[in-house]
């Protein structure tokens, strides 16, 4: 296994090789810290109990998912309808369609509330991602307030990329990445600040999301973070 600490620069692509890649934002909002106050006030996040096999396990964060309608998510064993997007997510959304090209018709907010909090190992290759899970998902990840480490590992190699995310930071992930890498958010010692990650995805309106294959964020490696 090797692991690098990547250093993008604004607008810098990274080939991940075999059709994943990436793109880094950097600080994309001139008033971070007051786009995260609203959608802290805006957006209803709670803590979800997701189904682990036979077990109910609460996610080690606050969620949301908002969206267009019909644009319904399924992973750990439930299905989640969107709520409508407020008016700073809306405004988010047409701001990031002007930077990559692409209307976002969904996000999942993720709300890290001090260094306990985290995201195990998982791939957002849901069959109702477009253009066509797993083989090519387009997936925006936005992360305001404080800096946290964002991993990239691949399935087969184990080879990973550690990116600081933060204070308005933008990373799209691209092609096969949902396919061939997993990404967490893991844990740390470190005092830190709050963190609000939204990831906008393009999902097919009205896909129940057959033959959907297991969603790894909340496994019990997941809950416990040993990564």
């Amino acid at each position: 296994m090797t692991s690098s600490e990547a250093d993008l620069g604004p607008g810098q692509v990274m080939d991940l090789g075999q059709g994943s890649g990436l793109t880094f934002f950097s600080a994309l909002l001139t008033s971070e810290q007051a786009v995260m106050a609203a959608l802290l006030d805006e957006v209803p996040l709670r803590v979800e109990t997701l189904h682990i096999g036979s077990r109910a396990v609460n996610t080690p964060r606050q969620t949301a998912h908002l969206g267009d309608p019909g644009c319904r998510l399924r992973y750990s064993g439930r299905t989640f309808e969107p709520s409508p997007m407020t008016p700073t997510v809306s405004k988010l959304r047409v701001l990031i369609a002007g930077l990559t090209g692409l209307d976002f018709n969904a996000v999942l907010l993720n709300f890290y509330r001090d260094g306990r909090d985290s995201m195990g190992w998982h791939a957002d290759d849901e069959p109702e991602l477009l253009p066509h899970a797993p083989d090519d998902v387009n997936i925006f990840s936005l992360s305001l307030g404080a800096r946290r480490r964002f991993v990239l590992r691949h399935r087969s190699t184990s080879v990973r990329h550690v990116f600081e995310l933060g204070e308005g930071d933008g990373l799209l992930l691209r092609g096969a990445t949902q396919r061939d890498w997993q990404h967490a958010v893991p844990k740390t010692t470190r005092e830190v600040g709050p963190r609000l990650n939204l990831t906008f995805r393009q999902v097919r309106p009205g896909h129940w999301g057959t033959g959907h294959r297991p969603h790894f964020g909340e496994n019990l490696t997941g809950v416990c973070h040993s990564a």
